[in-house]
């Protein structure tokens, strides 16, 4: 099933039951130390945002300190080598890391952010049953980020820059020729497209909710395209088909961080819904 970066899950989900409350029967919009309340919301805030991963690690008591110290939404960047858009500023080492995986999370305004490092563990001896998979999230030191810029996200705009990227990347494949997205991409976008699939928390306004669906359907069915490859292109048109779903991607993924940004900024409650 298609499933959304773990960043974006936890921040939305993160953002959410400090501004509900509501996960696992707790006031999350409270401070409760160390207490058995504080580890209940965020164990709970972490089944329901990373139900796909078997074992859930690191510094992630990161959240309750953020909180305690006033932080009101966790936001997320997907950078990618060379394209560090949308992180906080830090140091280069941890801007490097977070650009290597792809995906962090930050506070804006105490500052401080989250890296995600998946790997695989058991001995895989019986096949894939037998492999695990586990994130441990690495905590850095970050600068703030002015609200002003979060609270500045317009997701209709958003969602029209998405769809013109998806009608010029359409264009361009079929400049290009062969079959651009193959049978399996197609499936993936047909059930991705069916909804209720991206595990997201109850209340999401609804544009940045659609261009987080829309964003995240095109990532998956890029990937698949990549993956796929299409034998019936020459190299110089593979290479040419392969630099475009390269962008398309880029796109989207600036498009689902922008949008769970400013869908966590209505949680917050800094612009209305």
């Amino acid at each position: 099933m298609p499933e959304l970066p773990a960043s974006v899950r936890l921040s939305l989900w993160t953002t959410y039951a400090w501004s509900s409350g509501t996960i696992a029967g707790t006031n999350a919009g409270t401070s409760s130390g160390t207490s058995s309340g504080s580890r209940s919301w965020l164990d709970d805030v972490l089944r329901r945002a990373l139900p796909d991963l078997d074992h859930v690690a690191g510094d992630l008591d990161r959240l309750t300190v953020w909180h305690e110290m006033g932080e009101q939404a966790l936001l997320v960047a997907l950078p990618s080598p060379g394209d560090l858009s949308g992180i906080p500023a830090a140091s280069a080492a941890a801007q490097a890391i977070a650009a290597e995986v792809g995906e962090c999370v930050f506070v804006p305004g105490v500052g401080g952010m989250l890296v995600p490092t998946m790997s695989s563990y058991g001995s895989g001896s019986g096949g894939s049953l037998d492999l695990g998979t586990r994130v441990d999230w690495t905590a850095y030191d970050a600068d703030p980020v002015p609200r002003h810029r979060l609270e500045a996200l317009e997701p209709s705009q958003l969602e029209r820059h998405l769809r013109e990227a998806i009608a010029a990347a359409t264009a361009s494949l079929d400049a290009v020729g062969g079959q651009p997205f193959g049978a399996t991409a197609a499936r993936e976008l047909a059930d991705a497209a069916l909804g209720g699939r991206w595990g997201l928390p109850p209340g999401l306004p609804g544009r940045p909710a659609r261009v987080i669906g829309l964003a995240g359907t095109v990532s998956q069915v890029v990937d698949v395209a990549l993956e796929a490859g299409d034998g019936a292109l020459t190299v110089t048109t593979a290479a040419a088909r392969h630099t475009v779903l390269l962008r398309l991607r880029r796109a989207a993924d600036e498009a689902l961080a922008a949008a769970t940004n400013a869908a966590c900024a209505v949680l917050a409650g800094w612009r209305p819904a």
